[in-house]
Formats: structure tokens, C-alpha cells, sequence
């Protein structure tokens, strides 16, 4: 599957987190411990709570399967 979903904003991108994870149907707890990362940080992320590591976010992201790039606007 191959949805492309603009992501704008910190919620965007926990939205779009939250979706892949229950997707693979991977729990708060299990997600967050195969990602070195506590629930609350992770439950943050999803919820679009700013703040979050760019490096953290980007490498949970991976981890749920999703994959960002970045597009030039104009």
C-alpha cells in the first residue's frame, strides 16, 4: 500500500505513526520498547505533542513501516 498523506505538522506526522503501528498491530508498550523510547514518549509523539527528537520521530517512523521524504513546493 502506498498512501501519500502530506505531513504539515507534529500531528500529522503522530497520526500517521499511530496508523502504521496499529496497522502491524504493535501495542503502545511493544512499539515503544523495540524503539528505546518510554510509552509516554511515544503516546506524545502520536498525539502530536511538539517536541519530540526529529531523529527519534524519524526513526520510529521507520520502524512502523512508514518511509518520509521530503518535496520542494512551490
Amino acid at each position: 500500500m502506498h498512501d501519500r498523506s502530506p505531513i504539515n505538522d507534529a500531528t500529522d506526522l503522530g497520526l500517521a505513526i499511530r496508523a502504521a503501528r496499529k496497522r502491524q498491530r504493535l501495542t503502545l508498550a511493544l512499539c515503544a520498547a523495540a524503539n528505546g523510547v518510554s510509552v509516554r514518549f511515544l503516546s506524545e509523539l502520536e498525539r502530536g505533542k511538539p517536541g519530540a527528537s526529529v531523529g527519534t520521530a524519524l526513526r520510529i517512523a521507520r520502524s512502523v513501516g512508514l518511509r518520509l521524504s521530503v518535496e520542494v513546493i512551490d
